[in-house]
């Protein structure tokens, strides 16, 4: 590990002044630790934002939920606002990581993890996320567990947090603040595709901070969960995930919002599978035929063509689990 330096700012205007300077923010140190050990990471400064008062969980109008950014994973899937208003974000958290790790990783700082990728965590191995124009050694290697979806010449890295699938499902907005003031960002938005420049992950300006993710009021009744296949069933990043939410009134399905990790460069959006559930009966055949379109527009690797089915049945099966009719 490179020499740096250590502060701990008494206010969100101290931190930003920091952050402004070049430092980089860290709260639970659950990802940034890491890659600082593996020297994937070099900062000069650390700003150790943990006692800024970016907490809470608090319903907004209409039935919407507003997550601190430092609101630890355990907290916020243990809330009671969040078990039963949207037990899709409660369930991605709970499949995330370990109970140590959820412990102490805060949701501002599970969105904005770094990939998981071997590649860009081999400070050997070429990887344009980690030195821009080094290469992709993802594309020709070992490619199993790498993204299928939003790819590029540069990069085919998949995003590894559950719970922006589940936000990204959500239509949830990131709140941030910066020396410039605040703004709101759509979850659908802040987290970048590669295209020609992977190491650009997130749409955070220099110095700036995300103060709380929202969600957006959905109609009611609304049935939501998020499924996740993996190689293990502890401790382990998702070889495919879907999170689903369906407002069925009268016996229609009305709203379906869908979304897919473990595929994708960013958290996908299924917008295919949800035009074919709008305005029909729920029933197993609508399942499998909406699931059909889960990998439109897929662009597998030599060792990740066996994620194209497995993306699609993944889809089926949570939504015959949120859907009601298995």
């Amino acid at each position: 590990m490179f020499p740096f330096t250590y502060t701990r700012p008494a206010s969100t205007r101290a931190a930003l002044a920091a952050g402004a300077s070049g430092g980089r923010y860290i709260a639970g140190g659950t990802t940034l630790v890491d890659l600082m050990r593996e020297t994937v990471e070099r900062p000069d400064s650390v700003v150790d934002i943990a006692g800024l008062p970016l907490g809470g969980i608090t319903a907004t109008r209409g039935g919407g939920l507003r997550i601190g950014a430092l609101v630890s994973m355990t907290d916020a899937a243990r809330h009671r606002l969040v078990r039963t208003a949207y037990p899709v974000i409660s369930q991605a958290l709970e499949l995330s990581a370990s109970p140590q790790l959820r412990n102490m990783a805060s949701i501002g700082g599970n969105i904005l993890q770094r990939t998981r990728c071997t590649y860009f965590r081999d400070a050997s191995a070429a990887c344009n996320k980690r030195e821009p124009g080094s290469g992709c050694a993802a594309r020709e290697g070992w490619n199993r567990t790498h993204a299928i979806l939003g790819t590029s010449e540069a990069c085919v890295a998949t995003h590894p947090s559950d719970l922006a699938v589940a936000l990204t499902a959500l239509d949830a907005t990131v709140h941030l603040i910066g020396s410039a003031g605040t703004r709101q960002v759509a979850v659908g938005d802040f987290l970048l595709q590669p295209g020609a420049t992977p190491h650009r992950e997130n749409a955070l300006r220099p110095g700036e901070l995300i103060t709380a993710v929202e969600i957006p009021a959905h109609p009611r009744p609304l049935s939501s969960g998020y499924l996740k296949v993996r190689d293990r069933q502890s401790y382990e990043f998702a070889l495919t995930s879907a999170a689903v939410a369906l407002h069925v009134d009268g016996g229609v399905i009305r709203t379906a919002k869908v979304a897919a990790g473990g595929v994708g460069t960013v958290p996908w959006r299924l917008r295919a599978v949800e035009l074919q559930l709008v305005g029909r009966r729920p029933s197993p055949q609508l399942w499998a035929r909406a699931a059909q379109h889960a990998a439109d527009g897929a662009r597998p690797l030599a060792h990740n063509r066996f994620k194209l089915g497995l993306l699609e049945r993944t889809v089926e099966r949570q939504l015959r689990v949120v859907g009601g009719t298995r």
